[in-house]
């Protein structure tokens, strides 16, 4: 069979899509660019290098070409791992027409933690209308036969945007722990791009003010921020030591060696997953993951009592108004 075993790439400004056939199964990968924010994640975890960062385009500080990644197609293997930990949930990875990912069947890599529930018996329904505009991905809706908010589960980015709105009726487990810092007099003058790329309110433009803002609640760690960024970090080579099932070896990671000179800056100190014990998986961690497992993120009793994370959501004035 002419082609056999060989992937071939299509792609238009919507998406990326590999197929490739084999003699019992046919695989197709898609990345969605409408939903990819060309974060750190992808190109991060690729054990083949084959998830290429694509450079947006930023004139008189707004971004007015979206950043992206492309897609080495002789290079991936569709092993699967940028779709488990794709912050977006911009990829989908089919075999044989069906949901299935080689990392996940053969167990080596975990499920992130995750989820977003919701207690209608807590929820005050005035702000049904309020809850479900200020979804940043849409996948919050009212289901009329049943009378309540339902959540796309498999689209939600669990930014907690809606725990705020809906002031914790909603409760989201979110797989990143970590921080994000933006320290706005080393921003260049004027630029507003991270909140044009931010798939959350975390980094968002006051309305008011016309400011750049965080609201480091929402966000996902994604990283996207600091990629669209046009002060850019410098890296140097580091060798760690990486162990799983008692075998050793090194690995090269990239170490960021200009940090007190980046406006934004993203860590992620652990990630929420079920239990594995993998190399690939180590490895996967010790690129993406900071030393900082003893660190807590804020709470949702906390962030709750925060007026500017409610500000930064849109039309909150009016809550504001009423609480005062």
């Amino acid at each position: 069979m002419a082609g056999r075993g060989i992937t071939k790439k299509t792609a238009t400004e919507h998406n990326i899509i590999l197929k490739r056939a084999m003699v019992t199964r046919r695989y197709r990968m898609e990345w969605d660019l409408e939903r990819c924010v060309g974060c750190q994640l992808g190109p991060l975890v690729c054990p083949k290098d084959a998830v290429i960062h694509v450079e947006g385009s930023i004139e008189d500080g707004r971004l007015v070409e979206k950043q992206a990644v492309d897609i080495d197609a002789e290079a991936c293997v569709f092993c699967g791992i940028c779709e488990i930990m794709c912050p977006t949930n911009a990829i989908t990875l089919k075999i044989n027409g069906e949901p299935e990912n080689p990392m996940r069947v053969h167990e080596t890599f975990p499920e992130l933690i995750q989820a977003t529930n919701f207690n209608q018996e807590e929820f005050d329904w005035s702000r049904k209308d309020f809850v479900i505009d200020n979804c940043p991905t849409d996948v919050i809706s009212f289901d009329e036969q049943k009378e309540t908010l339902v959540v796309d589960d498999e689209h939600c980015i669990r930014c907690r945007q809606c725990e705020v709105a809906s002031d914790g009726a909603f409760q989201v487990t979110m797989p990143w722990q970590g921080k994000v810092e933006l320290r706005r007099d080393l921003c260049v003058e004027g630029c507003l791009a991270c909140a044009d790329i931010c798939p959350t309110r975390a980094l968002h433009i006051d309305e008011e003010t016309g400011d750049l803002v965080l609201a480091d609640y929402y966000c996902i760690k994604c990283g996207a921020c600091m990629e669209v960024c046009p002060i850019k970090p410098e890296y140097k080579e580091q060798e760690m030591r990486v162990e799983s099932y008692g075998v050793t070896k090194t690995v090269t990671h990239s170490q960021i060696t200009n940090r007190e000179e980046l406006p934004i800056w993203v860590e992620r100190w652990r990630v929420q997953h079920s239990p594995v014990q993998s190399g690939t998986w180590n490895e996967v961690l010790t690129k993406t993951a900071n030393d900082r497992a003893g660190m807590v993120e804020t709470d949702i009793k906390r962030a709750l009592k925060r007026r500017d994370l409610l500000k930064a959501l849109s039309g909150a004035q009016a809550l504001l108004d009423l609480e005062e």
